[in-house]
């Protein structure tokens, strides 16, 4: 038996749980593995859950798929279970065969300019974060007073942001969107989004799917200035114009941004429109104005010369906003005890092998996800990763298979081993697979601290909650306890 722990229940630690038990029955002869997935929260899906939009309901449907990960007789989770304070690293390596860090990137970068810190400046994550109702985040956290917002940054985060910010409020009843969020956006002032990228239309990193949403909006007017839709305005590279040529998602961009750019407005929204969004191009943010709160902010223009070299120009602008939301990247944090890269922030790893100061691979660790490769690619993303981690941790401790054998079929291909019967939400895997609570590696651990983790079946109390509550409230399928409270009441009513 391969006891593993994976360490996060995001895409990219379940990912990892999947691919390491249809991997390990696909060995010859198979090998049996148990797998303990461990989150600090008591609530699974990571970045599902907690940083796709609520009116995204296609990409929060991955979680149903990741829901029958959790649900194979193999495979068990154990939530509010935090690494470093409930369980040490040393800890993890003693219980377990292997350890999978898949604990992904939950800091913004910071833009590091002057009134980066004043009240209404805030990271997106942070934002995000409240309007998907993390438990981390006091639903009253953001009063949205403020009737012009600046969006820094042009990536897939910056325009959820913006789309939530400019949307009607309406639109989101039948989402999951906690109520005292949708209570916040129903009394928003905001008439007035601008989103902001530091280079040209064909650098920004959103998708076209995303970016035309933007365009869908009911009563919003997207205003984008001609020149800065210009491939060769503030671009003597000739760079811009060689990705349009290449990319096929940069030339889908530049056909929906042209379109706003033809239809350029620079007076009020005209009726009709409660809202403007307002798509800015070469511009990078110098200081954040303001004396006791945010009241601006100041932007310089930017180009790159024939030579291929980007900077600003000196041509300055100041854009009046009471809040900034910072969306420029994402980083992963240290884990306690674990090695760690400051300067790309990930844990140094070859192929998912964690590696020691020497550069040597540490036996029995493991890493996956953001963590393991930074902040690059989609969700799905995360399966191919995860398969790739795995293929070296069954390497290492299980036979194979090695880089000259013959290599597993495609993560998609593999399906879970044939199991005795179904675990039942009451019952749970373990019951279902006949495994006794003592026999796991971690229990005693955990129960000398007096920790006990939050189980699968209570999860699923959780969700049972959820889907009262939007029935109490008229709204959808579900609708998110916006607390700890209210989470830890749904899941142990006994304690409440």
């Amino acid at each position: 038996m391969l006891n593993v722990a994976v360490i996060g229940s995001g895409p990219a630690g379940l990912y990892a749980a999947e691919a390491l038990v249809k991997q390990a029955a696909a060995l010859t002869p198979p090998v049996p593995v148990r797998v303990d997935v461990i989150d600090r929260l008591p609530t699974p899906y990571g970045l599902v859950r907690y940083g796709v939009a609520p009116d995204h309901k296609s990409i929060k449907s991955i979680a149903q798929y990741l829901r029958k990960v959790l649900e194979s007789p193999d495979v068990r989770f154990l939530g509010g279970v935090h690494l470093g304070e409930d369980v040490t690293r040393d800890e993890l390596i003693s219980a377990y065969d292997a350890v999978i860090y898949a604990t992904g990137a939950m800091r913004d970068r910071r833009l590091g300019i002057p009134g980066e810190d004043l009240p209404g400046s805030y990271a997106a994550t942070d934002f995000v974060n409240w309007y998907c109702g993390h438990p981390d985040v006091d639903p009253g956290a953001f009063t949205l007073d403020a009737e012009s917002v600046a969006v820094i940054g042009v990536g897939n985060v910056a325009v959820d942001v913006a789309r939530i910010l400019a949307r009607d409020p309406a639109e989101l009843h039948a989402t999951d969107v906690p109520q005292p969020v949708l209570d916040a956006l129903y009394a928003s002032k905001v008439r007035e989004v601008h989103m902001i990228g530091r280079r040209g239309p064909a650098y920004a990193k959103f998708t076209t799917k995303e970016l035309r949403e933007l365009g869908e909006l009911p009563g919003v007017q997207v205003v984008v200035h001609a020149d800065e839709v210009d491939l060769n305005a503030f671009d003597s590279s000739g760079e811009a114009a060689a990705l349009v040529e290449a990319d096929r998602r940069v030339r889908g961009n530049l056909v929906a941004i042209s379109k706003w750019a033809q239809g350029e407005a620079a007076g009020p929204a005209p009726t009709g429109h409660s809202r403007r969004l307002i798509v800015r191009f070469w511009l990078r943010p110098l200081e954040i104005l303001g004396t006791e709160r945010v009241g601006g902010i100041t932007l310089e223009r930017t180009a790159i010369d024939p030579d291929g070299k980007f900077g600003g120009t000196g041509q300055l602008e100041t854009v009046d906003a009471q809040m900034v939301l910072r969306s420029v990247g994402y980083q992963s944090v240290p884990l306690p005890g674990v090695p760690f890269d400051s300067r790309a922030s990930v844990v140094p790893n070859e192929l998912g092998r964690v590696l020691g100061p020497d550069g040597s691979p540490l036996p029995g660790e493991y890493v996956a996800g953001w963590l393991k490769r930074g902040p690059t690619g989609v969700i799905g993303t995360n399966k191919s990763d995860a398969a790739e981690t795995i293929r070296c941790l069954l390497e290492d401790l299980a036979g194979g298979p090695a880089a000259g054998d013959t290599q597993l079929p495609r993560p998609g291909l593999l399906k879970f081993p044939d199991a005795p019967a179904p675990a039942t939400a009451e019952a749970g895997a373990d019951e279902a697979a006949g495994v006794d609570e003592a026999d796991r590696p971690l229990a005693a651990v955990l129960a000398r601290r007096g920790i006990t983790p939050v189980s699968y079946a209570e999860w699923l109390r959780i969700e049972t909650a959820e889907a009262q509550l939007a029935q109490e409230l008229g709204r959808g399928e579900r609708v998110k306890l916006h607390n700890r409270a209210a989470i830890w009441s749904a899941c142990r009513p006994e304690n409440g």
